[in-house]
């Protein structure tokens, strides 16, 4: 296993998932309950997710390796958008709409599963994940590098979210995830034609 490689789809999908509508759902059920057993259902969730996109980007790296590097530079440059474009404000809507949608009396771990469950379906880091797979065609390396940075932004949600936000805004975090996304995009782009 790549631990350059490790660490880089860390780096990635730690700043995509931050100011994600599942981190903030996170946040906001860490308030409402133990922290530590909405962190334990929203890491379960995410890492489900996770395996789920690398088996996807198994499938993706079956395609030749020019079609993989511009969808991939296509999903950077859309999730850079997405970042750049959606108001925070959308976003923490969204957030607070999946909390309250999770079903009533449920205990803390199964609520933010479910939460997350449904939430990160074919959300950007999802497809993030996907298509480093594909691009890398290191499964485990990938794997380990997207879910070490969810579980650790499900931490940073149930555990300290408010107090993050205090001192790093919101539309902060929005803006370097999405100029990051731009560069990858851009980037891949170059590899295509240089490489």
């Amino acid at each position: 296993m790549h631990l350059g490689l490790v660490l880089g789809v860390f780096a990635l999908i730690f700043v995509a998932e931050l100011p994600d509508k599942t981190m903030i759902a996170t946040l906001i059920m860490g308030s409402r309950s133990r922290p530590l057993l909405v962190w334990i259902g929203a890491t379960a969730a995410f890492t489900f997710h996770a395996a789920l996109a690398v088996l996807a980007g198994g499938l993706l790296a079956l395609l030749p390796h020019a079609w993989v590097e511009g969808v991939t530079a296509l999903l950077f440059a859309g999730g850079a958008a997405y970042l750049l474009l959606v108001s925070e404000e959308e976003e923490e809507e969204e957030g607070e709409e999946e909390v309250t949608a999770a079903p009533k009396g449920m205990r803390p771990i199964a609520t933010a599963f479910v939460v997350i469950f449904i939430g990160e379906f074919g959300d950007l880091t999802q497809i993030l994940t996907a298509n480093l797979a594909a691009k890398y065609q290191q499964p485990l390396a990938v794997f380990v590098g997207a879910s070490a940075a969810l579980a650790a932004v499900a931490a940073v949600g149930a555990f300290g979210g408010r107090m993050l936000l205090k001192v790093l805004p919101l539309a902060i975090i929005r803006k370097a995830g999405g100029v990051l996304l731009a560069g990858f995009a851009i980037y891949t782009v170059v590899t295509i034609f240089v490489g």
